[in-house]
């Protein structure tokens, strides 16, 4: 019998084809090996599988619904749109699917403390949500850019107990927050943890968050078909590093009659600094301990990146993603700044779903993919977020709408 996808990649070291693996310092090898081996003996074991399950039914509300966006298909006048609703995810994004799980993993471990970075907030937020369930310690990195655009967030970790610390060398956003973090966990990594928050890094973090993730793809697969009594045709989602995609694209990637669409932020312009479109636009390259694909500078070194999405402004992209779209499984979607925001309105007042901007991203290509479908057709977009977190700075720099769609 022939194994699936997700039971044969990555290899034994942690490669997606060329992408991945694990190129971090001495001092990091044990501590990764014992992570890696950790995982491989807990993703099999009973009493951890019946925790997972019991945390996510009883306490984080899965399985999330999918949801037909009725009056943004009659807008778009296409096929038809659906929406699986990570925003109703406890914690409001899909980010609680992995910290739950990593921090479990940090409990069997014997470790006292979770550390991690954060760009939109979303992925501290469910991280200090699930260290206050578990009872650890936990601190947080973020640049002083997003720190000051996503106060609602930088709020509730505070709340939530978690210790914030302010990033302000370079860029002072997400690639500062995880060499920052990074140098943290490096001080302390017999009672600390770095939990990764996407689908990057050292293996085993893109195998083991994608793993985590993939219940958003599982899901996705059986609920569809209590609405259309098959497999969607198409499955978009935004990508960054790319947790929400590799979660919501697992379910999918051995159905090659589902086209599987990643987008990726265009920011202001093409210019680099203006956008965050690593695969469109970037070239192999190492950082942050794994190889991908990455934006450089003139230098060889991570270029500047930007996108109105806090939680998508980063110059690499997750290994797995890399290789999805070399092998041509996946295939890239582009949208801009103004596209985004524009989706974020559309969806907020044609279907009453505020979106989280990283999220309105995938919202945007759908919008443009339908109109190019006949109404036969299906897109199922991965909704990570929802937008609580950006309303005030959406409104602030892009004044709402003065009439309905």
């Amino acid at each position: 019998m022939n194994k699936s996808y997700l039971e044969t990649m990555p290899d034994e070291n942690g490669f997606f084809g060329k992408f991945g693996g694990s190129f971090i310092p001495p001092i990091l090898e044990k501590p990764f090996t014992d992570i890696t081996k950790a995982y491989l003996e807990l993703k099999n074991s009973p009493a951890f599988i019946e925790e997972l399950k019991y945390v996510r039914k009883h306490y984080q509300g899965r399985p999330t619904p999918i949801s037909f966006a009725k009056n943004l298909t009659e807008f778009c006048g296409g096929a038809k749109i659906y929406l699986k609703r990570e925003d109703l995810n406890h914690t409001g994004a899909h980010k609680l699917n992995h910290c739950m799980a990593e921090v479990i993993l940090a409990k069997y471990l014997g470790k006292k403390k979770v550390i991690a970075e954060t760009g939109a907030g979303q992925h501290g937020v469910a991280l200090a949500t699930a260290a206050a369930y578990f009872g650890l310690e936990c601190e947080i990195h973020m640049g002083e850019v997003d720190i000051a655009k996503e106060h609602p967030n930088v709020a509730r970790m505070k709340i939530l107990g978690a210790k914030l610390v302010p990033v302000s060398h370079g860029l002072k956003t997400l690639k500062e927050a995880v060499d920052s973090a990074f140098e943290a966990y490096l001080k302390d990594t017999e009672n600390s943890i770095y939990c990764i928050g996407s689908v990057v890094g050292p293996h085993p973090f893109p195998m083991m968050v994608r793993d985590f993730q993939s219940v958003i793809g599982f899901e996705s697969k059986e609920q569809f078909f209590e609405h259309e009594n098959k497999l969607p045709d198409n499955i978009v989602a935004c990508v960054g590093g790319g947790s929400n995609a590799m979660g919501i694209f697992s379910g999918f990637i051995d159905d090659k009659e589902v086209a599987l669409y990643g987008v990726e932020p265009m920011g202001k312009g093409k210019n680099i600094g203006e956008h965050s479109a690593s695969l469109t636009y970037g070239e192999e390259g190492i950082m942050h301990g794994f190889n991908s694909i990455m934006l450089k500078d003139i230098d060889g070194n991570p270029a500047p990146v930007y996108s109105i999405g806090s939680g998508i402004d980063y110059p690499s992209v997750g290994p797995e993603h890399a290789y999805l779209k070399e092998s041509g499984r996946s295939k890239v979607g582009l949208c801009d700044d103004n596209e985004a925001v524009d989706a974020f309105y559309k969806l907020s007042q044609l279907e009453g779903i505020i979106p989280a901007l990283e999220s309105a991203h995938a919202v945007a290509f759908a919008m443009k993919l339908a109109k190019t479908l006949p109404k036969d057709k299906t897109i199922l977009v991965s909704l990570s977020g929802r937008g609580d977190k950006d309303i005030d700075f959406v409104i602030e720099n892009y004044p709402i709408p003065n009439t309905k769609f």
